[in-house]
């Protein structure tokens, strides 16, 4: 399994502290049947990004895993002004190993919906935004027709692993399998910080989705989708994500917030 959202690189944010957790986690990941890991510390206005530093640190954290695990590179990517300016200057700094896939956190709160003419505008450059765990956002829960209007636009959807394991709390479970009832998933990933809270557990999700959804659903979100990120290539066929193109629903929001809600 291809785990793209880990923050693996120790000393960067609220990620391990030291590369002996580093370390731990990657015996958890193999443990959990993780085989590859995308290394993806927050580039935002707190903790800076700095692309050399992150290959150190990888540096190390590898000659330990002594080939375990196969790694790579890429950021949780925030949505500020900077941010945004310098990832359409420079397309290859924060996407995943360089390529066409880009990680794209949202605040909690204060969500603009003209944020989809920034992600349409990373579409065009190429660029392809995986939004990260909407389920846990508190805007995205309240307004979860948000998810479909980016959609629409070219972007795909990343499900943390804890929030299917109840790690996250009921409303994130709920809108997660939701989101999967609709077909607007596109991966799973453990999004892992550390050996405790946040422990790498893709395959533990692996198991939820293949006994809910099939083991066909669980492989597309745990192995082909990612590894088509992680190789920056396009994707395999996909499902028909359900509702997209409703006009009813498109033009009354409120329908798809009653469905979230059940």
């Amino acid at each position: 399994m291809i785990d793209i959202h880990h923050h693996l690189l120790f000393g960067l944010d609220d990620g391990p502290r030291d590369l002996e957790t580093s370390c731990a986690m990657v015996d958890m990941a193999v443990a959990n049947g993780i085989t590859h890991i995308v290394c993806t510390p927050h580039a935002n206005d707190r903790w800076a990004f700095t692309p050399e530093v992150n290959r150190e640190k990888l540096a190390a954290i590898e000659a330990y895993a002594a080939g375990r695990i196969t790694f790579g590179l890429g950021c949780d990517f925030h949505l500020t002004y900077d941010n945004i300016q310098d990832q359409l200057n420079h397309p290859d700094k924060y996407t995943i190993n360089g390529l066409r896939y880009l990680l794209v956190e949202f605040p909690d709160f204060g969500i603009q919906p003209s944020i989809a003419e920034t992600l349409y505008e990373f579409v065009a450059s190429g660029v392809t935004p995986i939004i990260t765990h909407p389920e846990r956002n508190a805007t995205l829960q309240a307004k979860p027709e948000m998810i479909g209007d980016w959609i629409r636009v070219g972007c795909v959807v990343q499900v943390t692993a804890g929030s299917l394991l109840g790690r996250f709390g009921q409303r994130a479970e709920s809108m997660s399998h939701q989101l999967l009832k609709r077909n607007w998933v596109h991966f799973l990933a453990s999004d892992s910080h550390n050996t405790s809270s946040r422990p790498p557990n893709l395959g533990d999700g692996h198991k939820v989705v293949a006994r809910e959804y099939g083991v066909e659903t669980a492989d597309r979100l745990c192995i082909g989708n990612p590894r088509a990120a992680f190789y920056g290539e396009v994707f395999p066929p996909q499902p028909e994500p359900l509702g997209l193109d409703d006009e009813a629903e498109v033009k009354g929001r409120g329908l798809l917030s009653r469905i979230f809600s059940r």
